[in-house]
């Protein structure tokens, strides 16, 4: 099937990029979530990305306009259900996730394929509980989305060939690169980079190093971009949390132990840079190590 019209659900920090580049390779979006305030933020967000991208002549006004144009937003499901295709970029939890699949089935066209942004939860059993197996699979954008050029494709057990070769088409029609993965916890990405920063967390947990010198040393030590508590802080100590449990709980091996200081952290509500402070504390001009 030709996939022309895109539902995001959820305008958070991964919704938004994805509505972002949807709607700049031309498909329409109906961009969703539960509030209107983050609804305005999401698009106001997105016009200012484009502009920033017009403003280094990486695409031209026209484009930034035009993308502007196809992004609808909706407090509603239904509006949603009635794309090609439907993107679920809700929080990290599976009870959330199949709540909105549950909403969504009645509505559905026969012929939408449902995809999940997930970044670790089992894809065969997000869609076991809907109509559609078969059409049914992951989606897994990096973040930000208009600037990271991998995707992650995760065929479920029942996902059948058609399915995966329209998102691919989706994948190359955004201009990246997709990566096959097999429905194991956490894929390939995080299978391989959260269990790194959860050992950061024990370097400075266990008084190996600090906050500073963990994360220099992975930068100038390892050619990293970005230290692993810094990197953390930017995805959300929620985030990699909930990641180590699932791998935790799905493959039963205690390497996958979550950290007691990343628990802590998120016990407090230090969740990085969404909330103002993680491994580091954002409130002052500069990030400032919290420990």
């Amino acid at each position: 099937m030709e996939i022309k019209s895109v539902g995001v659900v959820g305008a958070g920090q991964m919704g938004n990029g994805i509505a972002h580049v949807m709607a700049l390779a031309g498909y329409e979006v109906r961009l969703n979530d539960i509030s209107q305030d983050a609804l305005d933020k999401a698009v106001a967000l997105i016009g200012k990305n484009l502009d920033r991208q017009v403003s280094r002549e990486k695409i031209a006004a026209e484009d930034r306009d035009g993308a502007m144009a196809r992004i609808v937003t909706t407090l509603s499901l239904k509006d949603v259900a009635q794309t090609d295709l439907v993107i679920e970029a809700a929080t990290e939890r599976e009870d959330v996730k199949h709540k909105i699949f549950e909403t969504l089935l009645p509505d559905l066209k026969p012929e939408t394929i449902l995809t999940s942004n997930t970044s670790s939860i089992s894809i065969t059993r997000l869609a076991s509980r809907t109509d559609r197996p078969e059409r049914f699979m992951g989606f897994h954008f990096m973040n930000p989305v208009p600037l990271m050029q991998l995707v992650e494709l995760i065929r479920g057990i029942a996902t059948d060939k058609e399915t995966y070769d329209a998102c691919l088409g989706v994948v190359e029609k955004l201009g990246k690169t997709a990566a096959s993965a097999e429905d194991f916890p956490a894929f390939i990405v995080n299978r391989v980079l959260i269990p790194m920063i959860n050992e950061a967390c024990y370097t400075l947990y266990e008084g190996v190093g600090n906050v500073r010198s963990i994360d220099m040393a992975l930068k100038l030590g390892a050619n990293h971009p970005m230290g692993p508590l810094e990197l953390a802080d930017f995805i959300g100590l929620d985030t990699c949390l909930a990641i180590m449990n699932v791998l935790h709980d799905g493959l039963a091996d205690t390497k996958y132990r979550p950290c007691p200081l990343l628990t802590k952290y998120v016990e407090a509500g230090w969740l990085g840079r969404k909330s103002g402070r993680g491994f580091y504390d954002y409130r002052g001009d500069e990030p400032v190590p919290t420990r």
